[in-house]
């Protein structure tokens, strides 16, 4: 229980629950005000809907990639995207990884390092996930057309989930062990 008493885990921990609570509780509050009834507000959905510039530009960049493989696909709707003469897949707001992406910002926001460092790493790893996302959903889109079924019969989201926090936890010691290679450097200079 020592680590109860260390003031810098207990800072980091107490930064990364706020910075996760923001984004995460965040996004949900965007989500419920930008879709229509309930507590809908234009502006918010007019200025702020960044959930869904993120969900078009996952349907939009898988459209793309399939598209490079030579699958004539279409979207629909702005939240379905389709094979020509085949079926489709619906992109809901659980799809865009608010949550996975929430816990790397996070993450990267409370441990140690330059404004500089922590801003390159969150758009790095926010542009993984995205790209981990459009990879997700290319495979679904092929899978669901040609009928193949989901290995050890989870769904698509718990892959992504492994796969995703698999990758947040191999970049978080890339981020760590650049911020040591940092504090080294500055303290052999001393």
């Amino acid at each position: 229980m020592n680590f109860l008493k260390d003031r810098v885990f207990i800072l980091f921990v107490f930064k990364f629950l706020f910075v996760f609570a923001i984004c995460y509780y965040g996004t949900i509050g965007i989500i419920g005000l930008t879709v229509p009834g309930g507590y809908y507000s234009s502006f918010i959905h007019h200025y702020f809907d960044y959930v869904s510039w993120i969900r078009n530009s996952l349907l939009y960049g898988s459209k793309a990639v399939m598209t490079i493989f030579g699958f004539d696909t279409y979207v629909v709707a702005g939240h379905n995207l389709r094979i020509v003469n085949g079926r489709g897949i619906r992109i809901e707001y659980v799809c865009v990884g608010y949550g996975v992406m929430s816990v790397w910002i996070a993450l990267v926001v409370a441990s140690a390092g330059t404004l500089k460092k922590k801003l390159f790493w969150v758009i790095f790893g926010l542009l993984f996930i995205w790209l981990l996302n459009i990879t997700r959903l290319c495979l679904l889109l092929v899978a669901t057309n040609k009928g193949w079924p989901m290995p050890l019969g989870w769904d698509h989201h718990t892959w992504f989930n492994i796969f995703a926090y698999l990758f947040v936890v191999i970049f978080m010691l890339m981020f760590n062990r650049s911020s040591d290679s940092i504090v080294k450097t500055k303290t052999e200079k001393v």
